[in-house]
């Protein structure tokens, strides 16, 4: 009985050990919901404690957050959704299609991910400026794809040649066009790596500063990313209740898409199509 107890008690004890440090990577989590949540009497009174909230909880600081910066939810998924779109149609045609220089293609879109955003703004602020979309939310619509497309297209690029291709052949064989073997053959089995790039191109783009920076300026067009600084930030005073909140909706919805769809992400980035 004594000896049967000892793994028990060696896994409790591992698991105690990890108590300091999981309390250490949540204490900011805990400390930003605690300061979102608190308001602005008690944030700024010299008596009162910084780890409990003694004067009721409020989500004012969220709501008011939410509507000056309602943009980002709604320009990460366009950018995302039609980043994803692009990059599937390219990364499928230079995975499977043969024709001049798709080598050559496939290392220039991966050399064209490397390019820092430092570099590409002052252009594309020319290319914005000439559509008449300057402070629009559609000018980051439009410019986010540019480095978005060449990461999924490249994350895609990999995934899709682990598909075998004889089960496209047989859905062609039948009677199948080429891109309704995409659709109804390939893309349901590259699901995961779909989601993984999906995932990966949502938080590209949920945390982009220097384009939003750039392309907008009013309060009614910037981004969180953006607004959090440029409005939260006034000099030497600092807005904490809308600063944390801001910094909770910043995470959570990436820690969230990240929870939901874990296996997914994992399989694409590990896994091939078919074992």
């Amino acid at each position: 009985m004594a000896v049967a107890r000892r793994p028990l008690l060696r896994k409790t004890l591992l698991h105690v050990g990890l108590v300091p440090f999981l309390l250490f990577a949540l204490f900011p989590f805990y400390h930003m919901t605690l300061t979102s949540l608190k308001q602005d009497r008690e944030l700024y009174d010299r008596h009162a404690v910084p780890l409990i909230i003694r004067q009721g909880p409020t989500l004012e600081h969220y709501a008011k957050l939410l509507q000056e910066t309602e943009n980002s939810l709604l320009v990460t998924a366009l950018a995302t959704g039609a980043s994803l779109l692009i990059g599937t149609v390219a990364a499928y045609a230079l995975a499977r299609l043969k024709f001049f220089g798709v080598g050559s293609f496939g290392t220039g879109i991966f050399v064209t991910y490397l390019v820092p955003t430092t570099l590409l703004f002052l252009p594309l602020a020319q290319v914005v400026n000439w559509l008449g979309l300057g402070d629009s939310k559609w000018a980051l619509v439009l410019t986010y794809p540019t480095f978005l497309v060449p990461f999924c297209t490249w994350l895609l690029m990999g995934y899709f040649r682990t598909v075998p291709k004889e089960v496209e052949e047989c859905a062609m064989v039948d009677g199948a066009t080429r891109i309704q073997a995409l659709w109804r053959i390939v893309l349901p089995i590259a699901v995961p790596g779909l989601v993984c790039a999906a995932l990966f191109a949502f938080t590209l783009s949920w945390n982009e500063f220097i384009y939003a920076l750039t392309f907008t300026s009013s309060s009614e067009q910037i981004t969180a990313s953006v607004g959090v600084t440029s409005e939260l930030i006034r000099g030497d005073i600092y807005f904490w209740g809308e600063l944390m909140a801001g910094a909770i909706l910043g995470s959570v919805p990436i820690v969230i898409l990240y929870v939901f769809f874990l296996d997914y992400y994992v399989s694409g980035l590990t896994a091939g199509a078919i074992k």
